[in-house]
């Protein structure tokens, strides 16, 4: 066991999105910060930021119904749905801001516009999605939104999904030409490139974090070398913790009381992918469906249109599975190893109060080829078995937490838990996270970061990267509609798609 003679600044343990996203800001804001960043892999962005691993959905609620609930008299909630479109509308802004100043490479390698449609069927759907839509278009975030039942004008939009369906099925759905398809993954890598260049930045894959504990000030951290079983310690001013699945049991190891009585619920997934290329030119859009009752946000079916590594996939699902580990790449000791004294109840409580999570998760795991064509053919009525192959899709950690009502709970979504002295953060939880990066991180630097973050001079800085910062597009039409303008032209949206929905969609590849 050797000791390195290094004190980095910043500790980012894991080459995802978010610490690639941290890193970033940090180095803009503070160009002399040193940093390392520490990944067990031998690459950046192949855990969950992988595109195979993600959904590649831009998260702005055009499409996702999870966001926009039906309450118990009938209206329709939609503040969760504004607060994700301002988040991504952030991270394009701070994209957009690397991209100008000629920071990192084009867009076109992550980022295109790709229609966003939610898609239902039945009476009662039909008036949830219609009664959805009038909600939403009220707000000028959503307002370009298209609504119909005309099944002609559902042809134009989605005619793969139209093909062989019944004449006497009532349908409806709703179009954004706005959506776009991100790979967060070529973004991630891009990010990294562009920090490894910098001065006082240093990557080191294949380096596994084993532990960490609080020296006075500082935080030490034992690091082993994957290839050579070497380990050391090295000391760091602040360490974050951005390892995806393997971010809760490294936050354990840290002992802050903060992290008392968190865990952790591993979820994981499959996609069907196509293998017909006639078959997959058919279709331009990301069509969501509702998820089925009890099933977890990253289980809502969606027929996806994907570019992966320059080629256009086609991928339906996720279909949702259980397994005890925190990383795809993981061990299947992960969910055994992080119960602790302080979290087995919540984690048996939470478990209690989510019967109906466990008896989906059982139905998927049980599911044979067959049923998961039929899942599809929801979607695709036409499909055949033969056109289409299962991939391994990413894994993810959904919360666990106390409750002082419940005693534990489930939470779908992310959570930042940091120590109070601002030394130690971790990210926990899954979607919409990538998306919504930048809003996290900047959250995460209010946390840990606060006086410089109140410093004129960050906040010049900030306002520069980010020039909605501190108002809200939510409320301010006039500013939502001059940022957009700006990221688009900038991302290159929007200038690759015919935007008359009227006249259907064509999609170039830039």
């Amino acid at each position: 066991m050797t000791k390195t003679n290094t004190t980095p600044d910043v500790v980012l343990i894991g080459a995802g999105i978010m610490s690639a996203t941290l890193g970033m800001l940090i180095k803009q804001l503070e160009p002399n910060t040193t940093i390392e960043i520490y990944e067990r892999l031998n690459i950046a962005a192949a855990e969950s930021s992988d595109a195979w691993n993600n959904a590649g959905t831009g998260h702005s609620a055009f499409c996702e119904l999870n966001y926009t609930p039906e309450k118990a008299d009938g209206s329709i909630e939609i503040d969760k749905a504004i607060k994700i479109a301002e988040s991504f509308e952030i991270s394009k802004q701070f994209w957009a801001y690397l991209i100008e100043h000629k920071i990192i490479d084009v867009p076109g390698s992550f980022i295109r516009t790709v229609p966003h449609m939610s898609f239902l069927w039945g009476d009662k759907n039909v008036d949830y999605l219609r009664k959805r839509h009038e909600v939403l278009t009220q707000c000028h975030l959503f307002r370009q939104m298209k609504y119909s039942e005309d099944r002609q004008q559902l042809t134009k939009w989605m005619p793969l999904v139209m093909q062989g369906r019944k004449d006497n099925e009532k349908l409806a759905a709703t179009y954004m030409p706005l959506g776009t398809d991100v790979n967060f993954g070529n973004l991630t890598r891009c990010l990294f490139q562009c920090l490894q260049k910098r001065e006082g930045v240093t990557i080191h894959f294949n380096h596994e974090v084993k532990t960490l504990k609080k020296v006075e000030d500082k935080w030490s951290i034992k690091v082993k070398e994957c290839d050579t079983g070497k380990k050391r310690w090295l000391q760091a001013k602040f360490v974050f913790i951005g390892a995806g699945g393997g971010a809760l049991p490294l936050l354990l190891k840290s002992g802050i009381k903060e992290a008392k009585g968190f865990g952790g619920f591993p979820v994981s997934g499959q996609w069907l992918k196509c293998k017909n290329r006639e078959e997959i030119e058919k279709h331009d859009a990301k069509v969501y469906g509702k998820a089925p009752v009890g099933s977890p946000p990253m289980s809502v079916p969606h027929l996806d249109t994907r570019i992966i590594k320059g080629k256009k996939e086609l991928l339906f699902g996720p279909y949702a599975g259980f397994t005890t580990k925190f990383l795809k790449k993981g061990s299947f000791l992960d969910l055994i190893l992080s119960i602790r004294l302080n979290n087995i109840r919540p984690m048996i409580l939470a478990g209690l109060h989510n019967i109906p999570l466990t008896k989906y998760l059982i139905q998927q795991v049980r599911q044979t080829p067959r049923e998961r064509l039929d899942a599809l053919k929801e979607f695709v009525p036409t499909a055949k078995l033969e056109d289409w192959e299962l991939e391994t899709a990413g894994q993810r950690v959904q919360v666990i937490k106390k409750d002082e009502k419940e005693g534990g709970i489930l939470e779908f979504g992310t959570e930042v838990v940091s120590e109070a002295d601002g030394s130690i953060a971790a990210l926990l939880g899954a979607s919409p996270g990538a998306s919504t990066a930048v809003s996290i991180m900047l959250a995460l630097m209010k946390k840990c970061f606060k006086e410089k973050m109140e410093q004129e001079r960050w906040q010049q800085k900030l306002k520069e990267m980010i020039p909605s910062l501190g108002q809200s597009l939510g409320e301010d039409a006039e500013l939502c509609e001059s940022i957009r303008a700006w990221t688009n032209k900038v991302l290159g949206l929007n200038d690759n798609v015919r935007m008359n929905a009227d006249a259907g969609y064509g999609m170039q590849d830039r």
